[in-house]
């Protein structure tokens, strides 16, 4: 009896160990994990000369410091997108475009919105990231007086000459007549990339476009975590704690 207790008790630790293993590494990849896309790395990891507004990635990034150069001019060779479609764009709104260019090519936390997509140029791309509202609010007040032509920067350009125009029968508008709110800017702009929400920073609830990691570490790493557990990605970690405890207690009931 004794002999086929011990290898019973062998066969539910082995099991245990399994799942553990199992639960810890999904939740590192759906935590710290990059997208399948035209410029991401395999897997993210130390980029110690990332260039000037992609620098707080620099510690853990999906992105390159070419791509952080790239990110930063106004036609990039990354995808020939020119800023400049409807006249010079101004420093204050293109800043935020830049911010958003490094969030989407450099952080490893946008996991739980990563979906699968058949594109040419890229295999996954990011639905609904909740973004704080500041940040919406930011950028739309910073870009209301620029120009533009689209509402959906993702598709219907006309690329005849390799780079980004207007559509015919499109004119320039202010943007603040193209996108009349915060949330217009944020969710339309890229395809529903982005949520608007009600959270800020700080609330740990919403991804900033942004942060000073001089002074501050990464706050969408716990963002990325606490919707991980709400949509069911990973366990708890209160759950993956107990997990060991309760085996053990069983374990020795079983024994003795």
């Amino acid at each position: 009896m004794l002999p086929d207790l011990l290898s019973l008790s062998r066969k539910m630790l082995w099991l245990l160990v399994l799942g553990l293993t199992l639960t810890t590494t999904a939740a590192k990849d759906i935590l710290n994990t990059c997208m399948d896309a035209k410029h991401h790395k395999t897997k993210p990891g130390y980029e110690g000369n990332l260039y000037k507004q992609c620098r707080p990635w620099r510690n853990n990034a999906c992105c390159k410091a070419n791509i952080s150069v790239e990110a930063h001019n106004d036609m990039s060779n990354l995808y020939n997108f020119n800023w400049n479609h409807c006249g010079i764009m101004t420093e204050k709104c293109k800043r935020h475009f830049i911010q958003d260019t490094c969030l989407y090519e450099c952080s490893p936390n946008l996991g739980p919105w990563i979906v699968q997509v058949d594109q040419s140029w890229r295999k996954e791309r990011i639905i609904d990231v909740p973004i704080c509202k500041s940040d919406c609010v930011e950028w739309w007040t910073d870009c209301r007086d620029d120009h533009t032509c689209k509402v959906n920067w993702h598709k219907g350009w006309n690329w005849t000459t390799g780079i980004n125009q207007c559509p015919e029968k499109t004119t320039c508008q202010k943007f603040s007549d193209v996108f009349l709110t915060p949330r217009d800017l944020c969710e339309k702009l890229w395809s529903n990339s982005y949520k608007f929400t009600e959270y800020d920073r700080g609330s740990g609830k919403c991804i900033a476009l942004w942060f000073n990691a001089a002074s501050n570490p990464n706050p969408n790493e716990e963002v990325a975590q606490f919707y991980a557990i709400q949509k069911g990605l990973i366990a708890s970690s209160s759950r993956v704690k107990l997990a060991a405890p309760l085996f053990l207690t069983v374990l020795v009931s079983v024994l003795f």
